[in-house]
């Protein structure tokens, strides 16, 4: 019961992402179609972990912390790129930056490690890609019944102006 629940919830807010890409909305979502998105995600993982309510209190503060200094970097280059820096340049940011998120992970990882086992660890990556699959699976199924709707509004809308003439 309880994972129907989480599941149907999950469902239920990517659906609201998939409303938000569809207006073409920039890069995220917004604010609060991302925290609905976010909490779908805490629930995912800390399913798929099976995380204890003490796991979860001392783990979840650290990844999020983790999660910002990654999108910072990603920031950092998306920028970069925008101001029309040339292709040398962005590569040497880029490899900068890389590096940067291997050492910001292997610095939470032994942070992280003393909250949740090894095992558990391990798990949180396959975890956070299933998440990012689900997702993005929702947003592709949105757009494809969007993409229906439209052809059939034109077909409903052709047959009329045909009957019209």
């Amino acid at each position: 019961m309880k994972k129907l629940f989480i599941l149907s919830t999950l469902l239920s807010l990517l659906t609201l992402s998939a409303f938000a890409q569809e207006e073409e909305i920039p890069a995220s979502p917004d604010p609060a179609a991302r925290e609905k998105i976010n909490a779908a995600r805490v629930a995912y993982i800390t399913e798929r972990l099976a995380l204890t309510p003490a796991e979860a209190e001392k783990f979840w503060p650290l990844y999020r912390e983790f999660t910002e200094k990654q999108r910072e970097l990603r920031h950092q280059f998306n920028q970069a790129r925008k101001q029309g820096k040339p292709a040398d340049e962005l590569l040497d940011l880029e490899y900068k930056l890389k590096q940067q998120n291997l050492d910001l992970e292997k610095d939470y990882s032994g942070k992280i490690r003393q909250t949740i086992s090894p095992e558990k660890l391990m798990n949180l990556r396959r975890a956070e890609e299933d998440f990012r699959k689900l997702v993005l699976q929702q947003v592709q199924q949105r757009q494809m019944q969007q993409q229906r709707r439209d052809i059939q509004r034109d077909r409903i809308q052709q047959k009329q102006q045909q009957r019209n003439n």
